[in-house]
Formats: structure tokens, C-alpha cells, sequence
């Protein structure tokens, strides 16, 4: 994975409040058939079609995160069912993707093997650079417990980004 180019990256993604109608015009480049609602593959070509961020479009794991958080943050038209984001969350998904494609560069710093699981061994190694990010980080052993919910000896992206919020996770080269 090449570095990200974050200044790319914020311009591209319309979060802030007085940039509202662009928001709205990239939700509708996002919105093929016009119909008013995302669907996860919408998303993912927009990204790749649309954005043009390679480095966003392959980071699935955080494309999905930030898919979902919209879902679950939005309060949903009852016809459309679970499996849309609308409009109104179409900011949240973009606040989402910006942070856990974040969270995503930070996983991949420290998953060496590239296996999208991060060993005791990789943590370990990685201990200086995440106590950058992190203000708080503690005993190493037990961090890597916390963080593994499913005791399976690995964490995993979705257990990762979990601490990462609970811990303000800032990657030192992001400037934001």
C-alpha cells in the first residue's frame, strides 16, 4: 500500500458544514439510477469511479466500516430497508470512510505480513509508533488482550478500529 496523500484525500470528501450542496452533487455522481439511495456496491464503484483515491478504493474493510456506521447512525426510510445509506447519511459515510480508511493505514503499518491480522509479534514491533498515535497507551500484553475481543490471538480490523475510537487513534502524518 503506497502512503495516502491526505490533502487529496480531505479535498475529495466534502465533510464540513458549509460545503453541503457539494455534498449533495457528489451524492447524486454516487446515485447512477437516481433513485435516492446508496448500495454498498454503489459506493464501492463511485469510489474507484468517482473519487479516483486508489488508496481508499482498496481498503475495502474500511469502505464497509464506514458504510455501516452510516446505516446504523441513520434513522433509515422504513421501504428502503438496512441495506442503503440516503442522502441525509451520506456525511456520516464520508466522516466514516475519512476515518477508518485512517484507522485502515494504521492497521497495515502494523500488520507486516499483510495477512489483514495483526500477531502479538507485529503488535510488539510496533509498540514506538503506536504510542505516537496513541496518548494513552498502556502495558503492551494487556492492550493486545483488550483489544482482541474474540481471544483469538489475532486482531482484526473490526477489533482494531473499536480500540482505535476508544483510544483517539491520530496517525502522526495525517495533519488533522
Amino acid at each position: 500500500m503506497s502512503e495516502p496523500i491526505w490533502e487529496e484525500i480531505y479535498e475529495k470528501l466534502p465533510t464540513r458544514a458549509d460545503q453541503r450542496d457539494e455534498r449533495f452533487a457528489m451524492f447524486d455522481t454516487f446515485d447512477p439510477n437516481g433513485n435516492g439511495i446508496l448500495s454498498l456496491a454503489e459506493v464501492d464503484k463511485a469510489i474507484r469511479d468517482v473519487l479516483a483515491i486508489d488508496e481508499i478504493f482498496d481498503a475495502k474493510p474500511a469502505i464497509m466500516r464506514a458504510f455501516q456506521a452510516a446505516k446504523a447512525c441513520g434513522k433509515g426510510r422504513a421501504d428502503i430497508g438496512d441495506d442503503y445509506i440516503e442522502k441525509l447519511e451520506f456525511k456520516r459515510f464520508l466522516l466514516g470512510l475519512r476515518m477508518y480508511f485512517e484507522y485502515w493505514v494504521a492497521f497495515k503499518r502494523i500488520d507486516e505480513d499483510d495477512d489483514r491480522r495483526i500477531s502479538f509479534e507485529e503488535f510488539s514491533e510496533a509498540e514506538e509508533i503506536m504510542k505516537k498515535w496513541i496518548t494513552n497507551f498502556g502495558d503492551l500484553q494487556e492492550e493486545f488482550d483488550t483489544i482482541d475481543e474474540n481471544d483469538g490471538g489475532m486482531i482484526l480490523f473490526i477489533e482494531f478500529c473499536k480500540w482505535a475510537i476508544a483510544k483517539s487513534l491520530d496517525l502522526e502524518d495525517d495533519d488533522e
